[in-house]
């Protein structure tokens, strides 16, 4: 086989980097739990269809399509491709399984998804996300947007990681006031005012003009709303000094109020309202999220997501949800990146058992199987070498302790090998230090 070619954009982390990731999926789980929210994982695939109806996605959607496909290409069910995100078959999971469930349903998801965007640093074609979503049936109460925040501060604040911020808005503020304005159509408004940290706002301004038809004076007013942003609930006085009324403007400032004041009761500082913020995704209603790593907001948010009435909806019965999702492989490939996140060792082995012949390795396997079964991760030295190559061996692979299992009625003895302590020793009570038990994160 000749020397591979790397694939941009779909990441392969080391086994060290593998043992960091696995820790914060850990940990992210836990949190969720914490708050109730139960395990779902969804199928890879879903019909094109669904996967072209909400937002500007149709250029980012891998096709499913077998070697020996028809010449015409997928028709009906064979039309699929890969997810893109995991909140279009959270919802069509939603409608198919909606007698089953207890509403509202709580559920996470960490799951692969896959975009076909043009791969940089943070941004793959093939990546983790971590998702909560909470659906109910045909009405939502607005508390659940508030919860949002507080469930992914404490995920996020509980990681070796720089500290976060999470950005909000309501897309009901951004409709309520372009209908205040007399913009008639808010949707292609809100997709530019989404690219005003990409293109700038002489540009957005350019956008408004295109796309949704605005004079100057809406684009600047538009700019003005979009300038808003404050730590707590003064956002709100900001936005009625505009005078523009509205009564879906006046139902988002109160229920983003909800949401700044819950948050900096929980934790003071986490959220900021940031009224520039739009999300790009047309199924958006209420309340949205962005969430910016401190010292590296020059690469977008690492957790965004938002409030959806109209997603999921089976005849007269809608199921209204919100959700919020971390891009967990994003976050990784920054920070590994800037070589900001380590472990202890590269293998979860805390314990080498050495070797003394080959005709007493079954001895040595007994040792080892004495620590795992009390909870040492364990192996058995692959040759029996002299032991300073074994002790080598365990150096190179940074196991920090070598067991030598005792000949002729001796003890056995473990040995420290990074401050050369050595010690008698029981397989059956010898316990290390919880600090050398497994890798630690850093």
């Amino acid at each position: 086989m000749s020397k591979p070619t790397p694939i941009s954009g779909f990441p392969e982390w080391t086994p060290a980097q593998r043992m960091i990731e696995q820790y914060v999926l850990d940990k992210i789980r836990d949190t969720f739990e914490l708050y109730g929210f139960a395990p779902l994982e969804t199928r890879a695939v879903e019909p094109l269809d669904q996967l072209l109806r909400k937002g500007e996605t149709s250029k980012e959607v891998y096709l499913i399509r077998r070697l020996q496909a028809d010449a015409d290409g997928p028709t009906g069910d064979d039309a699929l491709g890969l997810h893109f995100d995991l909140t279009v078959p959270f919802a069509r999971y939603v409608l198919e399984n909606a007698g089953k469930l207890q509403f509202p349903f709580r559920r996470y998801q960490i799951q692969k998804v896959w975009r076909g965007e043009r791969p940089q640093e943070g941004r793959y074609r093939e990546f983790l996300q971590a998702d909560i979503d909470i659906v109910d049936r045909d009405t939502l109460a607005p508390h659940h947007e508030a919860e949002m925040p507080l469930v992914i501060g404490d995920a996020l604040r509980s990681l070796p990681i720089p500290p976060v911020r999470i950005q909000v808005n309501n897309r009901k503020i951004c409709e309520g006031f372009y209908r205040g304005i007399g913009l008639t159509d808010p949707e292609s408004a809100l997709r530019a005012v989404d690219k005003l940290d990409k293109i700038g706002p002489a540009r957005v301004a350019e956008l408004l003009a295109q796309t949704a038809g605005a004079s100057e004076a809406q684009a600047k007013a538009v700019l003005s709303l979009a300038e808003i942003s404050a730590p707590d609930a003064s956002f709100a006085d900001a936005v009625r000094a505009l005078g523009v009324s509205d009564p879906m403007l006046d139902e988002g400032v109160e229920e983003l109020v909800r949401v700044v004041e819950t948050a900096a009761a929980h934790s003071p500082g986490l959220c900021v309202a940031d009224l520039r913020i739009a999300r790009g995704l047309d199924y958006y209603t209420g309340t949205v999220y962005e969430t910016q790593l401190i010292g590296y907001e020059r690469f977008g948010s690492i957790c965004s997501g938002g409030r959806y009435d109209n997603l999921a909806s089976a005849g007269a019965t809608r199921f209204p949800g919100v959700g919020i999702s971390i891009g967990v492989t994003r976050l990784l490939g920054l920070l590994f990146g800037a070589g900001a996140l380590s472990v202890s060792r590269d293998v979860p082995t805390c314990v080498l058992v050495a070797v003394t012949g080959e005709e007493q390795r079954g001895a040595s396997n007994r040792v080892a199987e004495a620590l795992r079964s009390r909870g040492v991760p364990t192996e058995v030295s692959p040759s029996a070498a002299k032991f300073g190559k074994q002790i080598r061996y365990a150096e190179r692979r940074g196991i920090p302790y070598v067991w030598f299992p005792g000949v002729d009625g001796a003890a056995d003895e473990v040995k420290d090998i990074r401050s050369g302590e050595q010690t008698a020793a029981a397989a059956g009570e010898w316990t290390p230090p919880r600090a050398d038990l497994r890798p630690l994160v850093s």
